[in-house]
């Protein structure tokens, strides 16, 4: 299928690795323009060689802290006009609330509810004017099934989340998308983290704790970057139009409900 979006400018946050990098890859492939961002340079720049050797549309690179004023104005000063905006960042880490302070939390909800608040007020208002955008916010399954030690990301992203579903009916009637994309496990530098923190605790090897991780999943396995990387190319093109104000979630079955 072509999604339509061939010379299309797309910001992409926190891209270096996992799947952000994913996104990024599957965007570069349509022919979008992408501006990559992540803190760690050197990474970040090994990752743009690798999406423009896929081909496709070009690919900037600059190194900054997007949860900082200075990195945002850098990243919208390389690409002022995005059509596409893919937020993402780090999660913030897992705990007891009872040890978490004012700046723990503070931290918290400005990587993961006012970064992307603030990316979309810089950019929402162009796209409305040119008739088409695409805003992805790169959140967690926790949105819909809260994790307890997650507790920090659980209050900052369900904020984020709260705040898109008003404006989403708001900016659609331009053709201008706001979508959040929740993936469950997928097979990361952070969930390999994690799966190593959980063997360490368990006394079983790195493959076990894998192994009977992927076998909880009703899918039998973790997701893979490069699935995540084209749903959200799909929410970001031509035909994903009506499509706004939701909450995709991709955990291959983990989450039980029916809605």
């Amino acid at each position: 299928m072509d999604l339509g979006i061939a010379g299309k400018k797309a910001i992409v946050c926190a891209a270096s690795k996992g799947l952000g990098k994913a996104c990024a890859e599957s965007l570069a492939r349509e022919g979008v323009d992408v501006t990559i961002c992540a803190r760690t340079e050197e990474t970040l720049n090994a990752t743009a060689e690798e999406i423009r050797a896929l081909g496709g549309g070009s690919v900037t690179a600059i190194a900054c802290d997007i949860t900082s004023q200075a990195g945002q104005d850098a990243i919208l000063a390389a690409c002022p006009d995005p059509d596409i905006l893919v937020n993402n960042a780090g999660g913030p880490p897992p705990g007891d609330f009872r040890d978490w302070d004012r700046d723990d939390w503070i931290k918290a909800v400005d990587a993961n509810m006012l970064t992307p608040i603030f990316l979309i007020k810089a950019t929402v208002d162009g796209m409305m004017d040119r008739k088409f955008g695409r805003i992805v916010n790169i959140t967690s399954s926790a949105v819909k099934a809260p994790i307890d030690i997650l507790g920090l990301s659980n209050g900052a992203r369900a904020g984020l989340t709260g705040f898109v579903a008003g404006i989403a009916r708001k900016t659609v009637r331009n053709n201008v998308t706001i979508n959040g994309l929740l993936p469950g496990p997928f097979y990361t530098d952070r969930l390999i983290s994690n799966l190593k923190v959980t063997a360490e605790k368990s006394g079983q090897s790195f493959e076990e704790a894998a192994a009977q991780k992927a076998a909880s999943n009703p899918a039998g396995r973790f997701g893979q970057a490069e699935e995540f990387g084209d749903y959200c190319a799909y929410l970001c093109s031509a035909q994903a139009g009506y499509i706004t104000g939701q909450n995709v979630l991709m955990d291959g079955g983990n989450f039980p409900g029916t809605l």
